[in-house]
């Protein structure tokens, strides 16, 4: 190239890649250190975007010197292959990175040992050979064979995707899902992405549309945008969108003429990807709404399950209907030693005379003792009792207290592949009684599938506090059911009982419920930790837990302490605070096993959380939000081995880790449903849009024992006084009210006519 030209010829560097020091999951951009043959310890940087490259890959490196003021001279990769190693060394290096399934170090070496230079050739054109190689078996050599074939066939697919911007990840992903015709469906329907692949959103979808030519303007590309930002919407709690709402949301997103999107939305309607139909908004005035239909046909599914429910003229609990309830409740105080308060009562005769009926109140009112007594009185009359939460937690704290089973929901109706439950209308669960605490947390698809699945004529308890955030997901499930004009009878329990008086944790948590600061002073079991800055309070967050509570309270910062964040971003988020408390808590060290993936690194002992359902892993599908702990992690077999909290060990393929997160600390809408000895809240300036008075309440009434609160005496301030929950897009209530709804102008009885019931003394 002649000189004049003022560009040089792009440097070439080959070598092999021996560890990742830095990935960006979103850009690709990775630091990497690479051995170019030049012997000893004496490494190159390099640094690019070179995705999904992992150690021990030989890489072809095109690119330019350059020198960083820190961190010395680099090379910078503008475009790289992946080269096979043709010495004995590189192929046993090669072969023992783990990169081929079934093949680590120690069986590298004896492969390389029987085959020398010809070992890749063996695997490559005569993998029956293998067999060949002292402690390979025939299914081992199964094994490595396919691991070799699928990894070619990625890498094929890498090539095409690579220069539209897929990470490697991503490129599994699909080659997964659409084998050989990865190629062809990236190419001709790149918006099926977006649907089919996890991981794959609107965004990114739309980048490889482009890449491959799909018009700006195409009206594929426009439907697919607007199914996106009603989909974003479930997200933030929408069960539907405003159409004009949606139409201003979609311009902004496409960067098309509203005429466009309005056509397009038409299209959709005829199409049935979306539903249109008027419903009250806000302030009661009609609102032309837009839901994807899967959101529709739930939210009327789960009005129209309920009100048949109430309406049934059946009675699984026929035997309630005609009790001498005083004489039935002095039955229970003297099995329990302890006499109900007058809503506790209440409770507990809606729950066994009412087909479908809520139980809410706040932390210290009863709520767990009023489940108990329910059940308990149901089992004196031998009825089938059913347990369920949301969560694996809560379903462990219902049976302590109940003394019966109680299991997740997911578990409890068998979610398959694809979401549909086993137990549905056609096949109802087995119960005269089903007791659903933290209902809170039901997003309105899970509560619709739950519905269907009652049989005629049992009755159905909501059990939560309706104070706390709602659902992760989308509705208001629980805040709907008890909206002014429900036709479900409801109970809210007011009384903290005087031993719940005693502790910080429940005082402050009805101090913040009713727009009052918390106490600090002479509070054994609730503090404040001041910090003005936000870097601070991240870094007094990790030394409370890490040492502080430790120290004085003796509890272990894994298993006992949790950080609750209103945020993910900046220093006080959870995606900093887990890198920080990762170090502090589980340090990397001689003998720790661990894995990194993208710019996280997995080690043994840490606390994780999945982040997606996933109805394929474990015995009935591994669910957004459990909590687990890595207890394994296998180079050979490319497996990391998660413990849930709800005792099950569940294996991660290496390419599925982006399925995982760290759990050290977490938002406090991931915390929903769960207890834990302490929490601690970073409450800072930075997240002041966060600052909710629901989200500090959900956040303390996590904690059973100790609640640590670090940052600013203003963002604290912030939280308390606003109110403001956020609206969510719902007609739940509205269909309550209006598909023919039961009389329930009776009032539930405290006393009833004199007839004792037989399995009582």
């Amino acid at each position: 190239m002649p000189e004049d030209s003022g560009r040089r010829p792009p440097a070439v560097v080959q070598g092999v890649l021996e560890r990742i020091t830095y990935a960006n999951e979103d850009t690709g951009y990775t630091v990497a250190r690479v051995d170019t043959g030049r012997g000893g310890s004496d490494l190159l940087t390099v640094v690019g975007s070179l995705m999904g490259v992992q150690p021990g890959e030989a890489l072809r490196m095109q690119g330019r010197w350059g020198s960083h003021p820190q961190y010395g001279r680099q090379f910078h990769v503008d475009d790289y292959t992946t080269v096979l190693p043709a010495t004995v060394q590189g192929i046993r290096r090669y072969l023992g990175s783990g990169l081929i399934k079934g093949i680590g170090p120690k069986m590298a070496e004896r492969i390389v040992e029987h085959f020398g230079t010809d070992a890749l050739d063996v695997i490559e054109d005569e993998p029956e050979r293998l067999i060949e190689v002292p402690g390979l078996g025939p299914k081992r050599t199964r094994l490595i064979a396919d691991a070799w074939e699928e990894q070619k066939a990625i890498k094929e697919v890498m090539v095409f995707l690579q220069g539209v911007g897929v990470s490697t990840s991503l490129a599994v992903r699909i080659y997964k899902k659409y084998g050989d015709a990865s190629v062809e469906v990236v190419q001709k329907e790149p918006y099926r992405l977006a649907t089919d692949v996890w991981g794959i959103g609107f965004k990114t979808a739309d980048t490889i549309a482009q890449a491959v030519g799909i018009p700006h303007d195409s009206p594929q590309r426009v439907m697919a945008g607007i199914q996106f930002t009603l989909s974003e919407s479930t997200g933030d709690g929408h069960c539907y969108l405003p159409e004009e709402k949606l139409i201003s949301a979609a311009v902004k997103i496409l960067g098309v003429e509203a005429g466009l999107v309005i056509e397009c939305l038409s299209r959709l309607v005829e199409e049935e990807g979306v539903v249109r139909e008027e419903v009250p908004g806000p302030e009661g005035e009609p609102v032309r709404s837009v839901y994807l239909l899967p959101f529709h046909r739930a939210e009327i599914g789960a009005a129209a399950g309920l009100l048949t429910l109430l309406n049934c003229p059946q009675d699984r609990l026929s035997a309630f209907s005609g009790v001498d309830w005083e004489v039935a409740l002095g039955w229970l105080r003297e099995r329990t030693g302890t006499d109900l308060a007058e809503e506790q009562r209440r409770a507990v005769v809606q729950a066994l005379t009412e087909k479908v009926s809520v139980l809410t109140g706040g932390p210290g009112c009863g709520k767990s003792f009023t489940v108990a007594s329910i059940v308990t009185l149901a089992a004196a009359k031998r009825a089938n009792i059913v347990l369920a939460a949301p969560t694996g937690r809560a379903a462990k704290r219902m049976t302590e207290l109940t003394g019966h089973e109680a299991r997740t929901v997911h578990r409890l109706l068998e979610l398959r592949p694809g979401g549909d439950a086993a137990y549905d209308r056609d096949n109802p669960l087995d119960c005269d009684l089903l007791v659903v605490d933290e209902a809170s947390m039901l997003d309105l698809v899970l509560a619709n599938k739950l519905v269907k699945a009652v049989p005629p004529g049992a009755h159905l308890v909501f059990v939560g506090d309706v104070d706390q955030l709602p659902s992760v997901g989308a509705g208001q499930v629980l805040r709907d059911l008890l909206a002014e004009g429900s036709p479900v009878p409801s109970v809210r329990l007011t009384q903290v009982f005087r031993q719940a008086q005693e502790s910080g944790v429940v005082t402050n948590a009805h101090r913040v419920n009713r727009g009052e600061p918390p106490q600090f002073q002479g509070m054994r079991d609730f503090f404040l930790f001041p910090c003005e800055e936000t870097e601070d309070a991240a870094a007094m967050t990790v030394d409370v837990v890490a040492r502080r509570i430790p120290r004085t309270f003796g509890l272990d910062p894994r298993r006992d302490v949790q950080v609750l964040t209103p945020m993910k971003g900046g220093a006080a988020g959870a995606a900093n605070l887990n890198t920080e408390l990762q170090a502090a808590v589980t340090p990397a060290g001689d003998g720790v096993p661990e894995r990194r993936f993208g710019s996280r690194v997995f080690r043994v002992g840490d606390k994780v959380t999945q982040i997606r359902n996933n109805y394929e892993k474990g015995e009935n599908g591994v669910f957004n939000g459990t909590l687990g702990v890595v207890t394994a992690i296998d180079p050979v077999a490319q497996e990391v081995s998660v413990r849930t909290d709800e005792d099950e060990e569940v294996s991660y393929d290496f390419a599925e880790l982006d399925e995982l997160a760290h759990a050290y600390a977490i938002t406090v809408h991931r915390s929903q449903g769960s207890e834990y000895p302490a929490v601690v809240v970073p409450v800072t300036t930075s997240a002041w849009m966060m600052l909710q008075r629901n989200l500090l309440y959900t956040a303390i009434t996590r904690a059973k024992r100790l609640v640590v609160l670090v940052g600013s005496r203003r963002a604290l301030a912030q939280a308390v006084r606003n109110a403001s929950s956020g609206y969510r897009h719902t007609a739940l209530a509205h269909r309550l009210r209006t598909m023919g709804a039961p009389d329930t102008s009776r009032e539930v009885a405290a006393s009833g006519q004199d007839v004792y019931p037989p399995d009582m003394p």
